[in-house]
């Protein structure tokens, strides 16, 4: 008898057509009685969730490809995602989860073998100039970043974000005092820069100059333990990503850069002194060294190598170790190319 008198469930495309009404009362009357707004407020919150069980399914059946085709049809057919994510706000925690849910998984469905989400995102990119700086806003920044990253699995989306200013904002983002917005925001940094890998490398390339002078000093001489590390962590994995090699041979003949990964092997931490030595070995195994750092190597050999000796790792690791010999003896057995000036010997490290 318990469920004679449950509401009944709501077709797929109408159920979207609901819930962007209830979208566009609460969005458009901010000053309807508060006993309104929070019934449109609750109604919607079971909206979402019902669409999410359309999504997933539940406990009794598995979601169904027609009904989730029809509900995603539905959804990008007008503006109920840039209404849901203004709505936002307003929701509480668990219905903003939910809703999280429901916008990951509509951005994967396909429609007649057709990503329908990436079609809308052609005409709709001015989303991202909503959703990235709400990292300024520590209410909803877990959220919104959480459906950034989502987004930024449609290549356009990411191109669009690193060709805006929108990149821009990661270097304050992520040193944001609040712990958990410099790690979401961070965690965005580095999907942006390593998912899509030709889209990437072409920006990198192009950008080269102000984004690697930006990161240097706001984040890899930061004096934030978390900034640094993750920091690191992301140069090397950019760095020896095949996809970036040109920018790779471009970042490694400077001795400016050197300097910076020479430094931080002397870091007090061990995962930063070992991310580190993944962007130093670049430098070592460079064939075309240019003349001033391989005079900076030879001048600095005796120290360095007692650096490089004392590296070692909590766990133990083959590769690494091998790494670690190949570059030891790289650099014992260099030789200065032509003879360095006093400049080329100014090098930093004080080990």
């Amino acid at each position: 008898m318990k469920g004679l008198f449950k509401p009944k469930q709501r077709p797929p495309v109408e159920l979207v057509r609901y819930t962007r009404e209830l979208l566009i009362f609460i969005e458009r009357n901010p000053e309807a009685r508060e006993q309104k707004r929070e019934e449109k407020i609750s109604e919607l919150t079971k909206a979402i969730s019902q669409m999410r069980t359309v999504l997933y399914g539940n406990d009794v059946a598995e979601p169904n490809p027609e009904a989730c085709a029809q509900l995603t049809q539905e959804f990008f057919k007008d503006d109920t995602f840039r209404l849901l994510i203004a709505c936002i706000p307003r929701l509480n925690s668990g219905s903003r989860q939910c809703a999280t849910h429901v916008i990951a998984n509509l951005q994967q469905q396909q429609v007649k073998s057709r990503i329908i989400a990436s079609e809308f995102f052609e005409n709709n990119m001015d989303i991202m100039d909503i959703l990235i700086p709400g990292y300024e806003d520590s209410d909803i920044a877990l959220t919104y970043g959480a459906i950034a990253r989502e987004c930024i699995r449609h290549q356009s989306v990411a191109r669009y974000v690193l060709e805006s200013e929108l990149l821009r904002k990661f270097f304050e983002y992520i040193q944001n005092p609040i712990f958990y917005i410099a790690s979401d925001a961070s965690a965005t940094f580095r999907k942006l820069l390593t998912r899509h890998k030709s889209t990437v490398a072409g920006f990198l390339s192009k950008n080269y100059e102000w984004i690697f002078e930006e990161y240097h000093t706001q984040f890899l001489e930061s004096t934030n333990y978390i900034t640094k590390r993750h920091a690191v962590k992301l140069l090397g994995d950019i760095l020896l990503d095949n996809s970036n090699s040109a920018v790779m041979v471009q970042y490694v003949s400077s001795l400016d850069n050197m300097r910076i990964a020479m430094n931080l092997l002397r870091d007090p931490n061990k995962t930063i002194q070992r991310d580190a030595f993944d962007v130093f070995k670049l430098f070592v195994a460079n064939k075309n060294k240019p003349p001033d750092i391989t005079g900076v190597l030879v001048a600095n050999r005796t120290k360095l190598l007692r650096v490089l000796s004392d590296l070692k790792l909590e766990k133990e690791d083959e590769g690494f170790e091998a790494d670690k010999t190949q570059v030891m003896r790289e650099i014992t057995i260099l030789e200065p190319s032509d003879p360095p000036s006093s400049e080329s010997y100014n090098c930093e490290v004080q080990c």
